[in-house]
């Protein structure tokens, strides 16, 4: 993320300082002088904040990511709710997601939005947090939670903030998450059907043409459809999800097979009239 550099002008940080200074010197009388060294000791250990956020970016430029991270970091705890601590801690959730810190980038870019849910970053925290959950993304043989997690977040970037840079890539990110879920309903259906539990499959194949119909399954989600319907003697049923098939996908491998699995019976695809296929879309007439 490119950041501009923002200066704060000479001698405002002094001013600051030495007015905050007199604020405190009437309490600072009743201290011992461990107190009065320790406070000093305070004092001279802040640096501004411009030089830090600065010395943040140069890190950054230069790859030194946990540099970065510290200075970001110290911004943050020494100059906190001012406009650089702001900036700063969105960069600190850059610099986590950078590192492969995933977890901890969600967390900081939370706070983030948290703190400052208005803001033209909130966006940009938003994304960094729905990059880092699309990291941790298993294959479809394992959980799928952080699939889950990333679709809600990135779909936050689109509806909170659909002008932003980050939209395309975030619908991207969607539409890969969809089909990822999609693919996880498959295998475990595929499961089912292997070992002949053909009520269970069909629940995950229907579950994809219903939900997941704009995924790249569909078409074998409608072909296993045809063979869990045959195998269990609801030709109605498997007729119409060929014809469906048929329809939609004329050309593909999967409508082949189907086809071919109910010449082999006899049958051929039929669409009927009604059924849960009409009503979620797939109402087309199909040529057998």
């Amino acid at each position: 993320m490119s950041e501009r550099i923002e200066r704060v002008p000479a001698g405002t940080f002094k001013m600051i300082a030495g007015a905050a200074m007199l604020a405190v010197l009437p309490v600072l009388g009743a201290c011992t002088s461990t107190d009065d060294a320790d406070l000093a000791l305070y004092v001279e250990n802040i640096e501004p904040a411009d030089r830090l956020y600065n010395q943040g970016l140069a890190n950054l430029e230069a790859g030194r990511m946990t540099e970065a991270g510290r200075k970001f970091k110290a911004v943050e705890n020494q100059h906190p709710y001012t406009d650089f601590g702001r900036k700063a801690l969105v960069m600190q959730a850059f610099t986590q997601y950078r590192q492969g810190q995933f977890d901890d980038a969600i967390q900081t870019a939370k706070r983030y939005t948290t703190l400052y849910p208005a803001t033209d970053d909130a966006a940009y925290a938003t994304y960094i947090a729905g990059l880092s959950y699309w990291r941790q993304i298993e294959d479809v043989t394992r959980d799928q939670e952080e699939t889950k997690r990333m679709i809600q977040v990135m779909n936050q970037v689109v509806t909170r903030w659909p002008d932003s840079e980050y939209v395309d890539d975030a619908q991207s990110k969607i539409r890969f998450g969809r089909d990822q879920l999609a693919g996880k309903e498959m295998q475990v259906g595929r499961y089912y059907l292997e070992r002949r539990e053909y009520l269970a499959a069909i629940r995950r194949f229907r579950y994809v043409v219903e939900n997941y119909s704009n995924t790249r399954h569909v078409e074998e989600a409608l072909a296993r459809l045809t063979e869990s319907y045959l195998a269990m003697g609801l030709v109605d049923e498997a007729q119409n999800s060929a014809a469906v098939l048929g329809y939609n996908f004329p050309d593909s491998q999967w409508y082949k097979d189907a086809y071919a699995l109910l010449t082999e019976g006899g049958y051929k695809p039929q669409q009927s009239s009604g059924g849960w296929l009409s009503r979620v879309g797939f109402g087309k007439k199909s040529e057998g």
